[in-house]
């Protein structure tokens, strides 16, 4: 994680960025990978070893069905981000983003840590995959409220002409955290081989989530409340039923927000869960070789979702998105013969032009989401926009795409599913109008 927290501070050095601002940034960009890790650590389990260890009668009897209901845990969770996204969100539009900020990273830390502690099918029968399952609707949940919190703070506290660029820390976040989690595996697998890994070795990535919360507990808890948020309490406008006010006045907004979204998240997941899985389990390539790969991609993923938004602040949010969703709906079938080579360089190739596409349709997305929603709404608009388009995307893209496999036998039509998504997504962001430097504070009230 250190050179990509270097390579964000060379950035924010090339403009002055008050001590505040920097402390924002951090805050965001440390508790968002923490949530990031705690999450892609158990995709990337989902993919590697859980079908087995949890889903066991599965295995023996159709070991593609296990592989399936694996990867449908994690859409599970996508399921409950939506209850994540209105309760949160209720209460960072009522009582403030700092608290939420706090909570969630917490909530879903703690659920990462238990997934560590849980007895295998082997040792417990069915209470292994259940309670496997009610951890992975927790961290659905904190997820759910998660991002909202995060993309505010980083937004709300942002110089109107760079906004983007702040909104992005969250944004890479993600992709650290998934260097965090493809490179602990990397290091277990390599270092204690398959079987040990198996056995044992897959609990270590889970119970070092203890640690990160710890750090981003304090690091979170020591930023101030939103500048918007603060100035609404001393005006008095916050509003007495946000999510009513939502729902009733801003569903249109909330629809575009997930349309928007679901295309990169169908393809993140993709990349996340699925492309380890496929080169492992399809492919027979080696496992050191394709954590490697995973890992270097998600590095690319980080500078590409960086430039997104820097490009956001510079081209304007809505061209940004385009030039993603546009590059996504192009490679994502031809990325399949590289990947189908058998050939790591190729895989990595295959990665990196996947990135590209995911960095810009990303890096953007907290201002754009932001700047679609009025303060007193806007952590329940951003939030429960954001968790339905994960339902829409990438709740079920891993086991879709397994499925796709197992009925057709050919990768490249995962590319078509992906490249269908990523045109709507397409249509949808160019309906906006884009918001860039729109007033985000309350009534134009100077915060």
């Amino acid at each position: 994680m250190t050179l990509e927290v270097r390579a964000g501070a060379a950035a924010i050095n090339t403009q002055i960025v008050s001590a505040d601002e920097k402390k924002v940034l951090v805050a965001t960009l440390v508790g968002t990978t923490i949530e990031w890790y705690d999450f892609f650590v158990y995709a990337q389990a989902a993919g590697l070893v859980f079908g087995p260890l949890f889903f066991g009668p599965m295995v023996q009897n159709n070991p593609l069905l296990a592989q399936i209901v694996s990867f449908a845990t994690i859409g599970l969770s996508f399921l409950f981000r939506p209850l994540g996204a209105i309760l949160c969100g209720h209460m960072g539009d009522r009582f403030g983003r700092r608290a939420m900020f706090v909570m969630t990273l917490i909530l879903m830390g703690t659920a990462t840590a238990v997934i560590g502690l849980l007895p295998t099918y082997a040792q417990a029968g069915a209470w292994a995959p259940a309670l496997l399952i009610l951890m992975r609707v927790l961290q659905g949940f904190s997820a759910g409220g998660e991002w909202g919190g995060a993309a505010l703070m980083a937004v709300e506290h942002a110089p109107v002409d760079r906004r983007s660029f702040f909104g992005s820390f969250p944004q890479i976040g993600t992709p650290i955290g998934m260097v965090m989690a493809t490179g602990v595996l990397w290091v277990l697998t390599t270092a204690l081989g398959k079987p040990a890994m198996a056995e044992w070795g897959w609990r270590i990535p889970f119970l070092f989530s203890i640690v990160l919360i710890i750090i981003g507990a304090i690091i979170r808890r020591s930023v101030e409340e939103s500048p918007v948020f603060a100035e609404m309490i001393r005006r008095q406008k916050e509003s007495a039923a946000p999510l009513r006010d939502l729902l009733r006045n801003h569903a249109g907004e909330i629809l575009r927000a997930a349309l928007i979204f679901m295309a990169n998240n169908a393809a993140g997941y993709i990349f996340i869960a699925f492309m380890i899985s496929y080169g492992l389990g399809t492919l027979k390539m080696p496992a050191d070789q394709i954590l490697l790969v995973s890992t270097l991609g998600a590095g690319n993923w980080f500078i590409f979702t960086l430039a997104g938004g820097v490009l956001g602040d510079k081209w304007g949010r809505v061209r940004t998105f385009q030039a993603g969703y546009a590059i996504l709906a192009l490679w994502a079938i031809p990325m399949w013969f590289l990947i189908d080579s058998k050939n790591i360089v190729l895989f990595f190739v295959a990665a990196a032009g996947l990135t590209l596409g995911l960095g810009l349709s990303y890096g953007p997305q907290a201002a754009l989401y932001a700047e679609l929603f009025p303060a007193k709404v806007r952590y329940s608009g951003v939030s429960v926009g954001y968790a339905l388009g994960a339902i829409l995307g990438g709740a079920f893209a891993p086991m879709i795409a397994q499925w796709i496999i197992g009925v057709y036998g050919s990768s490249w039509a995962i590319g078509v599913y992906i490249s269908v998504l990523a045109v709507i997504s397409l249509l949808a962001v160019s309906t906006v109008k884009d918001p860039k430097g729109v007033d985000l504070r309350v009534e134009g009230i100077v915060h």
